[in-house]
């Protein structure tokens, strides 16, 4: 069960983000400077409960004084902030699917718990930035490629959750490039199996018959040369800046950014994206580029701190 948001004054907040393999945590003085840092492994392979048990640990272990009495969860998965619930998850936390993690953790901590997908709170310092220079009113239109594709989208001043939580969740819209390859969702056909990391790395296989490890390995072939290596990076490229440009002719976003670690390779992969993305584009959107994160690699940690400001509050012992 929801309550209400957060107070207006400001206070101590813990920020936790939850990923597969880490959880990172930090506490946020008032005015927003990090008092304390914790990281530890994520128990993924231990199941819920045990990951609710880690992301309690890491709380306690940023705040011993409690002095926070509010904290915000970026977590992987499908979040619906309302519920509180994980409504979908990959296999890459097990039994996460279902779990209530804002209700549960607020048990668990004693605090008020705000949560989110970890790529919409990712996003919401861009979001923050933004507004400051558009009067409040910015469209946000942001991707996150790496293991996987995520995504969030901000409508004039506003992040959009959509039922259960799903929305934003890109790696999941249909893609031409990907006709046919199954989908770790269970369908064929989407985005995330042709512009993900494992996805390259995949086409990669599909191209020359030859396993590779990871997609820094086809990068690196890329770069001396090979053919199929290219040709793997810039389909996945191409894939993902043809559906973004698509999608900023029916969002008109005021910014569009790309993060993760897949557009770290290098230019080949930014310079396919950049191509395909400005060629969907209508004319009242030239001049729109894709940008890279404004933010580091705290900004999942500081979005999740943020949102017991904007997002409703799981408290101790509420009715389930």
């Amino acid at each position: 069960m929801t309550a209400a948001t957060a107070d207006a004054a400001p206070q101590p907040v813990v920020g936790l983000d939850l990923g597969g393999t880490k959880i990172a945590a930090a506490l946020f003085g008032a005015d927003g400077t990090v008092l304390a840092r914790h990281s530890r492994p994520t128990p993924a392979r231990s199941g819920a409960a045990a990951v609710l048990d880690a992301l309690a640990a890491a709380a306690a272990e940023v705040d011993p004084g409690r002095t926070a009495s509010v904290l915000g969860v970026a977590a992987a998965g499908v979040v619906d902030p309302r519920t509180g619930q994980v409504t979908s998850a990959t296999a890459a936390i097990r039994g996460w699917a279902g779990t209530p993690l804002g209700p549960a953790l607020a048990d668990r901590t004693g605090s008020a718990v705000a949560c989110d997908n970890d790529v919409r709170a990712t996003a919401g310092p861009e979001l923050a930035a933004l507004r400051a220079g558009h009067g409040g009113h910015a469209s946000l239109l942001f991707a996150a490629i790496g293991t996987g594709v995520g995504g969030a989208i901000a409508a004039d001043g506003r992040m959009l959750h959509g039922a259960a939580g799903i929305a934003g969740h890109l790696g999941h819209l249909p893609s031409p490039e990907a006709t046919g390859l199954p989908c770790t969702c269970g369908a064929t056909g989407h985005l995330e199996v042709i512009a993900s990391g494992p996805g390259i790395a995949a086409h990669y296989e599909r191209l020359t018959g030859a396993p590779v490890d990871r997609l820094e390995t086809v990068a690196a072939r890329a770069a001396g040369g090979d053919a199929h290596a290219v040709t793997a990076i810039t389909t996945g490229a191409a894939a993902a800046g043809r559906l973004l440009g698509g999608l900023a002719n029916a969002l008109g976003p005021d910014r569009v950014v790309v993060g993760g670690g897949v557009p770290r390779i290098g230019p080949l992969y930014g310079d396919a994206l950049r191509a395909a993305f400005t060629a969907e584009l209508m004319a009242p959107l030239h001049g729109l580029v894709p940008r890279a994160p404004l933010f580091g690699p705290d900004a999942a940690v500081r979005g999740a701190a943020a949102l017991p400001t904007t997002l409703p509050l799981h408290r101790p012992g509420a009715r389930r």
